[in-house]
């Protein structure tokens, strides 16, 4: 029997921050001319059928899905963004429907979509193990995650510096972003299988900042 076909999102699932919200929808137009848009399209190839993507922000991968998608559901629970995402929805290639919700409790069936997008959203949600539980649940099996996410440095200095500003005002500036994530290894621990990356930076500087790692694909869910 599913588990979401009456999910309630707790108010504590929740952290508003609105400041943050209009901030990032400034910025992300400069953000994708500066590289990002790269990224997105990569993140987005293979994708296929019933897509849920999580944390859609502004909407900025609907433009990059490509034809062979049927449909994407979007989840973003921030209202301002959400009414971005819905205008830019409008005028996606491919059907969108955006909608409320949380990452640790999707309202979505189990086994109900084709692939899920998680794209720069896993480093700032509350319970990143119950969110890449529920994106595991509504995977149908040999269904994939597409992931573009921050993760923690491989240079023993850089990583100390993302330790200092995720302990004091990286996540309050940024929407409750932590930098030294290890991504890889919580969707492994998820229970996804044949995960496969690569290490970008972005943007690229040198020397590399400590918010440049990211680590850009996909993950399968056993057909067991």
């Amino acid at each position: 029997m599913s588990r979401t076909t009456d999910r309630t999102v707790h108010k504590a699932d929740r952290r508003g921050h609105p400041l943050f919200a209009r901030f990032y929808a400034r910025v992300a137009p400069a953000m994708d001319e500066g590289g990002v848009t790269e990224h997105r399209r990569t993140l987005l190839a293979d994708t296929g059928g019933r897509v849920l993507e999580v944390g859609a922000g502004t909407g900025a991968n609907f433009p990059h899905y490509p034809p062979g998608v049927t449909q994407v559901i979007a989840v973003e629970p921030e209202p301002h963004l959400r009414r971005l995402a819905e205008a830019a929805a409008a005028t996606a290639p491919v059907p969108v429907t955006v909608t409320d919700g949380v990452a640790e409790h999707l309202a979505v069936p189990d086994r109900a979509v084709d692939a899920v997008v998680a794209c720069l959203m896993l480093c700032s949600v509350r319970d990143r193990d119950a969110a890449l539980a529920e994106m595991l649940r509504v995977l149908r099996p040999g269904g994939r995650l597409h992931f573009f996410e921050h993760v923690r440095a491989g240079q023993p200095g850089l990583r100390r510096a993302q330790r200092v500003l995720d302990a004091t005002v990286w996540p309050r500036l940024n929407g409750g972003c932590h930098l030294a994530t290890d991504t890889a290894a919580a969707i492994d621990r998820a229970g996804f299988t044949d995960v496969r990356s690569r290490k970008v930076n972005w943007p690229e500087t040198r020397p590399t900042l400590p918010f440049a790692p990211h680590i850009l694909g996909t993950a399968v869910r056993p057909e067991a």
